[in-house]
């Protein structure tokens, strides 16, 4: 199954909201992209735009799931605010329609409370060391000095949610 099939798939079941989780590097953002191209989705929420700060992965899930998640699936606007990691402190809010397709992207998405209020989940894995180089390559510094910080984040989530077996599909990037 590929991000195409995929797609293909959402569209064909009505599905509204989409969890994409994996741990950083595993290629997300590139698949969310793919994937939104291939669904129609009209809305992507990154979770990299919501954590607050490198301690607040925990944070971002719980808010998607209490400010966006639960207000859409009772039929009313979900919001979500962006964090702004240059000033350090939260920022405007966005909105997202009940009848908007939407796809939340990021490691925290896929949780069992927020899989409960979506319609569709999807792990993403890679290879650890292609992950960190991803990521490095990408954020650099910035990322380097918070790697094992956030790895620890990442595989606390894990543990208490198995993203995994929560996802429908579960693909292994290259």
């Amino acid at each position: 199954m590929d991000v195409n099939d995929i797609g293909r798939r959402l569209a064909a079941d009505g599905a509204m909201t989409v969890l994409l989780d994996g741990r950083s590097g595993a290629g997300k953002t590139t698949f969310a992209a793919a994937l939104r191209a291939a669904w129609g989705v009209g809305t992507v929420v990154h979770l990299d735009d919501v954590y607050p700060g490198w301690d607040g992965l925990r944070a971002a899930s719980e808010h998607v799931e209490r400010e966006l998640l639960v207000p859409r699936r009772a039929g009313r606007p979900g919001r979500w605010r962006r964090w702004d990691w240059t000033a350090a402190a939260s920022a405007e809010w966005h909105l997202v329609a009940p009848d908007e397709p939407l796809l939340v992207e990021g490691c925290g998405a896929l949780t069992v409370e927020n899989r409960a209020l979506a319609d569709y989940g999807i792990w993403l894995d890679c290879a650890e060391s292609l992950r960190r180089h991803r990521a490095l390559a990408r954020d650099g510094a910035t990322f380097a000095a918070n790697w094992d910080r956030w790895a620890a984040q990442e595989s606390e989530h894990i543990a208490r949610n198995d993203p995994r077996a929560l996802a429908d599909v579960a693909l292994t990037a290259a």
